[in-house]
């Protein structure tokens, strides 16, 4: 495709973030589409063709095989021009795969491509493939690199001392690797139930009861069915109407939105850090921050992939908001939704994309950091009142609220507040040589324990 052809697409994600999304057209355009059907189509075709209660063909399966490894643009466009006679997508595959084999040994038995098939049975399996496909060769290897990049930067800077911020207040002393840390664990929770998630597929004809198939041959057919579930490597879903209920996949798409949303308060914490200087962002000469204030740098790839989260986790809410409703045994609005699971995942990685981007321009500004703990000893109010409490004063809070809260005091006026405590001379010491800086517990042993 020619670079202009982008310039007039509709969509963002087929044209300005183009080079980010390419790899998802692999599984959700509509050429992927066609060609996922197809390779369910044959897969069955030819466990029917094996099976020696039904066919029990003992030849060689190749020339089905190279109808599949064959496919290209040309062909697909084929199926289409079939679509245009039938107005049917799935029936149109079904003639396509008859015109294939029509000049081959096969063509005997295509009586059976499409054998006691609903469109459902052949759609399900078929987006359950272009999921799993995408998922595994895309999107969870961009969730990985984001983690891993995340990671080793938390491991590098798990003592370089921060300032933690509660309700937008100063608050104790922590690490920005223990910081980052935080979202390394919070991203490989979610990942691991991703991985973990096991798509369901149905194959049980227009109702989901095996109507057609029991009337044709008197076998075990859930069990028959069940395994060739199986061996395309889904769960068996036994009990359905037409469809597959797409409980399963909204599962899986409610974990994306929970890993998107991670990865937006991600974003959200960055930028705050980069508006107060506690990260500087990289500069690249070429680059313009503003059109009119030469002096910005704006976190431009944080908030583009803030927005791109909102988009498609927009999308998500309405997939489990429809996609598990059905009137009776089943209506087409779900198809519609489907069309759409591309979109939803292209937006998912332009915004890991944009993370990725935007957390390799960060640098941490160690001046800063440190002159901010300077300028805040008053955290030190939490350890002093703690130890007050462990030498027996019941009013150790209210002694430090009263010293510390709504003024501005200085680390030696800490100090001498200490050396007038009556309590343990150890402790004393302890109190006496702390300072804001080191007052960060176990934050660099947490992102050891981390990783």
């Amino acid at each position: 495709m020619m670079e202009i052809d982008t310039l007039l697409n509709i969509s963002p994600i087929d044209g300005r973030y183009k080079n980010i999304t390419c790899d998802i057209s692999k599984y959700f355009s509509e050429y992927a589409y066609i060609k996922y059907r197809i390779i369910v189509e044959l897969e069955w075709f030819k466990y029917l063709l094996k099976d020696e209660k039904i066919i029990n063909y003992n030849g060689s399966l190749e020339k089905l095989n190279e109808i599949v490894e064959e496919f290209n643009l040309d062909e697909c466009k084929r199926v289409k021009e079939i679509e245009k006679t039938t107005n049917h997508d799935v029936k149109a595959i079904e003639y396509y795969i008859r015109e294939k084999i029509s000049k081959t040994e096969f063509n005997k038995y295509s009586s059976f491509v499409h054998f006691a098939c609903t469109s459902e049975d052949i759609n399900n399996l078929a987006y359950n493939l272009m999921i799993r496909d995408c998922m595994s060769n895309v999107i969870i290897k961009c969730m990985e690199e984001l983690i891993l990049d995340v990671s080793n930067k938390a491991k590098q800077l798990r003592e370089v001392p921060m300032l933690a911020h509660t309700h937008g207040q100063v608050a104790t002393t922590t690490t920005v690797g223990k910081e980052l840390a935080v979202f390394v664990y919070r991203w490989n929770n979610i990942l691991n139930k991703i991985k973990n998630i096991k798509l369901k597929g149905k194959f049980s004809g227009a109702v989901g009861n095996y109507s057609a198939h029991c009337i044709a041959y008197n076998i075990d057919w859930i069990q028959f069915t069940k395994n060739f579930v199986e061996s395309l490597g889904f769960e068996y879903n036994p009990l359905v109407t037409q469809i597959e209920s797409h409980d399963i996949i909204c599962e899986l798409f409610s974990y994306i939105k929970l890993f998107n949303n991670i990865t937006l308060d991600f974003n959200l914490d960055m930028w705050m850090y980069i508006s107060m200087n506690y990260f500087k962002q990289k500069t690249i000469k070429t680059e313009t921050g503003s059109s009119v204030m030469p002096h910005k740098v704006n976190p431009i790839n944080h908030e583009n992939s803030m927005g791109n989260i909102h988009m498609a986790n927009a999308i998500v809410d309405n997939f489990t908001n429809n996609l598990q409703v059905s009137r009776m045994q089943r209506d087409l609005s779900d198809s519609s939704n489907l069309r759409n699971i591309g979109v939803m995942l292209s937006h998912s990685l332009i915004s890991m994309k944009q993370t990725i981007i935007a957390f390799s321009k960060m640098e941490v500004n160690i001046f800063v950091l440190n002159k901010d703990i300077e300028n805040n000893p008053e955290v030190l109010a939490e350890a002093i009142q703690t130890v007050l409490r462990k030498n027996g004063f019941n009013d150790a809070y209210e002694k430090l609220k009263e010293f510390t809260r709504g003024k501005i005091i200085t680390l030696d006026e800490i100090k001498e507040f200490i050396l007038n405590l009556d309590i343990n001379i150890e402790d004393k010491n302890i109190l006496l040589n702390l300072s804001p800086k080191d007052y960060t517990g176990l934050s660099s042993k947490l992102v050891d324990y981390m990783f």
